[in-house]
Parts: structure tokens; C-alpha cells; sequence
């Protein structure tokens, strides 16, 4: 494991007007005026929403419930304290580093019709999530779960532990939970993971139907009876249903490659951030609430996180971040030299990425990068320029599928 440098703290806090990267310190007109009050009016009504929930009576009790449906994961933090002396070192005060993973339990209310295997639970999806020191951009990584990493020795359910192996990713959290997840994230990107939410089936598809759907564009029908899964083409609004099978689908959907169903995720993930972050919901407490007791019902933290107040103090600094600073990637990979059907880390790009998100430098992403990168656009451009600043293959949070 490698070492770091002390902490430094790189970023104060941003005053209510910042605007975040890229914006001159000089710009005047209605147009700030506008953007400034419109973030004061989200986050005064995010505060707003959280202050009315924690004062008394029925406020209390609302308050209460919410927090009682996210569960601690005690078990996850007692294991990574075990470990603790071979975790990464933080290298940057303030800055802070979640591993997000979609959970494909079956045991949940609900999510048994989505497969027979009772006794198996994997990671369908991961994401580590950077946010920034000065709170001015988040980029969220996918990790496909086919990636063959180095799975270290992992406490099981029963107590047993399992041995050290080459495995695909998805079996870290198949054999140890999210403990082993993230011990596995953390050795392949020496990476301090600071926190982990844990989401189910059930919980993603109410989440988007509290929102009212999420609007995306296709460019022909699908027709996946193993996603449950038909549409028409064009603009299409997805309940909560239709969008997990849109997230989950691979045989009917790009080249069904896990790769390409991560690319959709992201698009999707960009377009549920600007419909909650919409005053429509922020500022509707009726459709507000649906959306804090769906996100928290289906919610498993770390013990820090598992509250209310928990959850407010992490993602307070967030309603500042400019749509086109919100950034999703996948880890620059490749097909497995022994296995095509598997994934492998593109080097020296992936460690270019990790060594950004560590010490806290921006990352950059285009959807353009293909054409720079000779590989796909799944590695930045490294290959053709390694003096350059990396740029990765992505998309921020401001396109969409309608773009």
C-alpha cells in the first residue's frame, strides 16, 4: 500500500455566491443575479426542509422516520476498523470519497421477481463518487463488474473468511458485503474510501417514481422481455419500473457490453440529478418528502451517514456544483487478455485517473475523447500525448439523452 503526505487543506469553504470553475470573478448581469438566487433558494430550501423536520411534534416525527429508515451498517465499519492500519492515507482535508453501490439482492420487499437466486447478493453496480475539497465538482466512476481485480481475504456472513483471489469485481461484494468492496476498491486505487451507501431494487425504482419519472430519448423501440422492458422511440418519460430495466438492460440495448450499459447508467443518473435538484421538487415539501422517504428507505450506510442529519452534513456543500461540474466516467478499461467477456484496467490511464482523484485535481471529461484516444475513448487521451492534461471519455450531468 502506498503512503501520502500530510493532509493539506487545499479549499475553504464557498460563499453563498459561488459559481464554480470556469466562471469569471467579474461576471455581472441578470443572469448571475438570477443563477445565485436561484442555488440560495435550493439550498435555503433544502435547510429549510431539514430545520422543519428537526424541530418538535409532528416535525419530529417525520424526522424520526426518516431516519429510521436508513440502516448502519455496523458490520461493514467493525471490519474496515480491523484493517485499518493497511487503508489509504486521505491526502486532502475536506475533500471526500463514496463508494455508491446498487445492490442486486433479492431478499428485499419486492425485488424477489427479479431473479430466483434468494441466497446471492452482488454489486450490479458501483460508483465512486469524488467530491471536491471546495465543494465546486463531484465525479462520479463507474467500475464494471466484470473488472478482474485482486480480491483480498474477506470476513463472510457466517464468520468464516474467505482466501485471497483474482476475481471479477462484483464478487468482492458477493463474498464479504460492502466491507470487502470497498478493501478491494481501496487496494486497486489507493483510494481512502470515506464513506459507502449501499442502494437496493426496490429502492431506485422509488426514488424515480417520487420524482414523477425521468425523461430520456431513444433512438429506436426496445423490446427486452428479460428487462421487462418495452418503449417506443423518441422522448419517453420512465417510471420507476421502466427505468430499472432501462439501467439494467444488455442484450436489446448499445452493444450489450457492460461497458455500454454503464454509459446508459450515467446518462440516466444525470438526468434524475437535474430533475431533484429542479425547484419543482426542492421547493414542492409535498413532492419533497416522497423523495426523502423513498432515497432513505432503501438506504445502508456507514454509521457516520446513517441519519438524517448524517446525510444533510454530506451533501449540504453539494447544491452549488453547476450541473456541468457534476461528471460520470467508467475507469479507463479493456477487454481481458484472457477472457474478452471480462474487463481489465487500461494502464497508464486508469492510475492518471485515480492519481487526480486522490489528491483532489480536476478530472476532465468529453464525449469526444474517442477520436483523441485511438482506443474507444475508454482511456483518455494518455496514448497519443502523455505530456497533455488527461481528458477521459464521459459526460457531465448538464447533457442528456434528449441533448
Amino acid at each position: 500500500m502506498r503512503g501520502g503526505p500530510p493532509v493539506t487543506d487545499t479549499a475553504g469553504t464557498p460563499s453563498s455566491g459561488t459559481l464554480g470553475p470556469g466562471t469569471g470573478a467579474s461576471a455581472t448581469g441578470d443572469g448571475l443575479i438570477r443563477r445565485r438566487r436561484r442555488r440560495w433558494t435550493q439550498g435555503a430550501a433544502l435547510g429549510g426542509a431539514f430545520l422543519v423536520l428537526a424541530a418538535g411534534g409532528a416535525g419530529w416525527a417525520v424526522y424520526a422516520k426518516l431516519s429510521g429508515n436508513i440502516t448502519a451498517d455496523e458490520a461493514a465499519a467493525a471490519e474496515l476498523a480491523r484493517y485499518e492500519r493497511e487503508r489509504p492515507t486521505p491526502l486532502v482535508r475536506g475533500a471526500q470519497n463514496i463508494l455508491l453501490i446498487g445492490s442486486d439482492t433479492r431478499s428485499g420487499a419486492g425485488n424477489g421477481k427479479y431473479g430466483r437466486d434468494q441466497g446471492t447478493e452482488r454489486s450490479d453496480t458501483a460508483i465512486l463518487l469524488h467530491l471536491a475539497a471546495d465543494r465546486k465538482s463531484a465525479t462520479a466512476v463507474s467500475l464494471p463488474r466484470d473488472l478482474m481485480v485482486r480480491v483480498p481475504s474477506c470476513r463472510r456472513a457466517d464468520g468464516s473468511r474467505s482466501e485471497p483471489t483474482w476475481a471479477m469485481f462484483n464478487y468482492a461484494f458477493a463474498v464479504g458485503g460492502s466491507a470487502c468492496s470497498i478493501r478491494t476498491v481501496e487496494n486497486l486505487t489507493d483510494i481512502r474510501i470515506d464513506h459507502h451507501v449501499v442502494v437496493d431494487f426496490s429502492g431506485f425504482k422509488e426514488m424515480v417514481d417520487a420524482v414523477d419519472g425521468v425523461q430520456v430519448c431513444l433512438k429506436g423501440p426496445i423490446d427486452d422481455k428479460a428487462a421487462k422492458l418495452k418503449l417506443p422511440a423518441g422522448r419517453v418519460t420512465l417510471d420507476g419500473e421502466q427505468a430499472l430495466g432501462y439501467v439494467r438492460a444488455r442484450k436489446s440495448l448499445g452493444d450489450g457490453s457492460d461497458t455500454d450499459r454503464m454509459d446508459r447508467q450515467q446518462g440516466f443518473l444525470g438526468a434524475l440529478v437535474n430533475k431533484v435538484r429542479s425547484n419543482d421538487v426542492l421547493l414542492n415539501p409535498v413532492k419533497l418528502y416522497p423523495v426523502l422517504d423513498a432515497a432513505t428507505s432503501s438506504l445502508t450506510t456507514d454509521p457516520e451517514l446513517a441519519s438524517l442529519r448524517g446525510l444533510y452534513q454530506l451533501v449540504r456543500g453539494l447544491r452549488d456544483i453547476p450541473t456541468e461540474h457534476v461528471q460520470f466516467l467508467t475507469v479507463p478499461r479493456e477487454s481481458y487478455a484472457h477472457d474478452a467477456n471480462r474487463d481489465q484496467l487500461v494502464e497508464p490511464a486508469a492510475e492518471r485517473l485515480f492519481s487526480r482523484l486522490r489528491t483532489d485535481r480536476p478530472v476532465t471529461v468529453s464525449s469526444k475523447s474517442a477520436t483523441k484516444s485511438g482506443n474507444s475513448g475508454r482511456g483518455g487521451n494518455e496514448k497519443s500525448d502523455p505530456s497533455a492534461e488527461p481528458t477521459f471519455h464521459g459526460t457531465t450531468a448538464a447533457e442528456n439523452t434528449c441533448g
